[in-house]
């Protein structure tokens, strides 16, 4: 290890750090550049072969060009996938699951009320908590 100086390994992590960054800005732009519904097949075609054959410039060229409604998509994604969420939450908490204390307490009241006898809301019991 003496021959490899500390200054050195910090370039050397320096240099993996923007590789590792590099590499995740151009798979950023492939894949936004296919997620884009507003771009049609040739358009798609044309950035992605300027992407992938001259990859500094095209990236650069596309985020100057595009990097606002990219991040627009991002947005507008986000806000889809949070809704789809609490829209999904919302419908898990609202159902009550069978046997639940909700259905046994109206099981109850219509015993209690007389509706029920004594035989019935016992089988009505079993049938809700099997």
């Amino acid at each position: 290890m003496d021959d490899y100086p500390l200054l050195n390994l910090f370039w050397t992590m320096l240099w993996l750090f923007l590789w590792i960054m590099w590499f995740f800005l151009l798979f950023k732009v492939i894949s936004d550049i296919f997620r884009d519904h507003s771009l049609g097949g040739w358009g798609r075609a044309g950035w992605l072969i300027l992407v992938l054959l001259l990859p500094y410039l095209g990236v650069l060229v596309y985020l100057i060009a595009r990097g606002r409604s990219m991040g627009e998509r991002d947005v507008k994604q986000v806000k889809e996938q949070e809704e789809a969420f609490r829209t999904y939450v919302r419908k898990a908490a609202a159902t009550d699951p069978p046997g639940s204390a909700a259905e046994l307490h109206a099981l109850s009241a219509l015993k209690d009320k007389g509706d029920l006898t004594q035989e019935e809301f016992d089988r009505a019991k079993a049938k809700l908590l099997a």
